[in-house]
Parts: C-alpha cells; sequence; structure tokens
C-alpha cells in the first residue's frame, strides 16, 4: 500500500507538471508512451534465434514506426507547429516545407522500407519475416489509431483529455481498493490477483465519477 502510494503522488505531480506546461508537452508525453508500447510489442513475437539471422531487421520495425508517426502527427499537428515556430524564420521555412511535401515524403519512407523489407528477406525464414512485416503494421493500427483520437482531443481542449485519463487513474485505484478489502471471487487466471469485486466496484465508481465530472463541466 505505501509503495503504491508513493509511486502514485509522483505519477500524479509529474501529470499535473505536464499538463500545466501546455498542449505540445502533452502531445510529447503520448509520443513517449507509444514509444514504450510499441516496444512491448515488438517483442511479444520476436524471436532471438530467428533475429540473429537477420542483423538490422529489428531497426526496420522502428522505421515504420517512425513513418507512421510523422504521417498521422504531421496531418494533426501542422496548423500548431506552424504557429509554434513562426517567430524564427528558419525553422518556419523547414516546417512549411515539410507540411508542404508532408504525403511525399511519408510515401518516399514508406516504400523505403517496403524496398528494406524485400532486401533483406533470406530463404527459409520468410514465414518469420512476413509475420513480422504483419504484425507490425497490426502494432501501427493498435498504437496509432486510438493515439490519434487522443492527440485530436488534446487540441481540442485539455478537458477533453484530462477527463479520460482521470477516469482511467480513478479505475485503477478503486479496482485495487475494492480488490484489497472485499476481493474474493478471482476474475481472470491470466491475473490472479484480480477479483471480481473489484472489476465491478471500480467499473460502477469510474461510471459515476464520469457522469460527476461531464455536468460539473456544462454547469
Amino acid at each position: 500500500m505505501w509503495i503504491r502510494t508513493h509511486s502514485t503522488v509522483w505519477m500524479i505531480g509529474g501529470f499535473a507538471l505536464i499538463v500545466y506546461m501546455g498542449h505540445l508537452y502533452i502531445t510529447a508525453m503520448v509520443v513517449v508512451i507509444q514509444i514504450f508500447m510499441a516496444k512491448e510489442l515488438f517483442n511479444l513475437l520476436r524471436k532471438a534465434h530467428e533475429d540473429r539471422h537477420l542483423p538490422g531487421f529489428r531497426l526496420l520495425n522502428w522505421h515504420f514506426f517512425f513513418t507512421a508517426m510523422f504521417f498521422v502527427y504531421g496531418r494533426l499537428l501542422s496548423q500548431p507547429l506552424v504557429n509554434t515556430v513562426t517567430s524564427d524564420k528558419f525553422l518556419y521555412q523547414f516546417v512549411s516545407s515539410l507540411i508542404k511535401y508532408h504525403m511525399a515524403i511519408c510515401y518516399f519512407l514508406y516504400i523505403a522500407g517496403f524496398m528494406w523489407f524485400i532486401l533483406t528477406l533470406k530463404k527459409k525464414m520468410y514465414k518469420y519475416q512476413f509475420g513480422q512485416y504483419a504484425w507490425t503494421h497490426m502494432i501501427l493500427i493498435v498504437v496509432f489509431t486510438q493515439s490519434s483520437f487522443t492527440v485530436a482531443n488534446i487540441f481540442e481542449g485539455i478537458f477533453w483529455f484530462l477527463l479520460p485519463a482521470s477516469l482511467i487513474v480513478i479505475n485503477d485505484i478503486f479496482a485495487y481498493i475494492f480488490g484489497f478489502f472485499f476481493g474474493k471471487t478471482p476474475l481472470i487466471k491470466l491475473s490472479p490477483k484480480k477479483t471480481w469485486e473489484g472489476f465491478i466496484g471500480a467499473s460502477v465508481t469510474t461510471i459515476i465519477s464520469a457522469f460527476l465530472k461531464h455536468a460539473d463541466s456544462f454547469s
């Protein structure tokens, strides 16, 4: 309990500081979280034996990842970035050029990655390599589909980012509290400490909190 309380205070303090610093800093936080998410997902189907025979193949995953990042955020953040760098002539021209040729750059980067993939194909490794290629694209869809909505919400108003983020925090905290004090029935074998009591208590608390926050924002 003490460890969770201590870490919660630090995390909430850091989160509050980032929110106070503004939209671009919150977006940077989302990007960092995305990178860690992608790293975990890339490693799920990674096989060390096969990777030893494919030097540089891991870099291809990250090439597609940053290409997708440039595509998504180049569309979402073009105007905010231009507004941010208007005072610096060089940066303004550089960002304006990136925005102007955004689609062409994305196309070139993706084709370069596809050619890289084709040139690294090896006999007896086709199944693993094509499986990794497909898995990489599934990760990009999962990560960037949800994060693009998150970033879009940030620039529609920080409240629309804080609302779902705070509900996740509330759900996690109350799942632990209800599970700690009332938990008796296991929820799932994959995570034996989770209980039905914690799940139901957290769900009800989160729904009530959502209604209260939404009603308060329009009062």
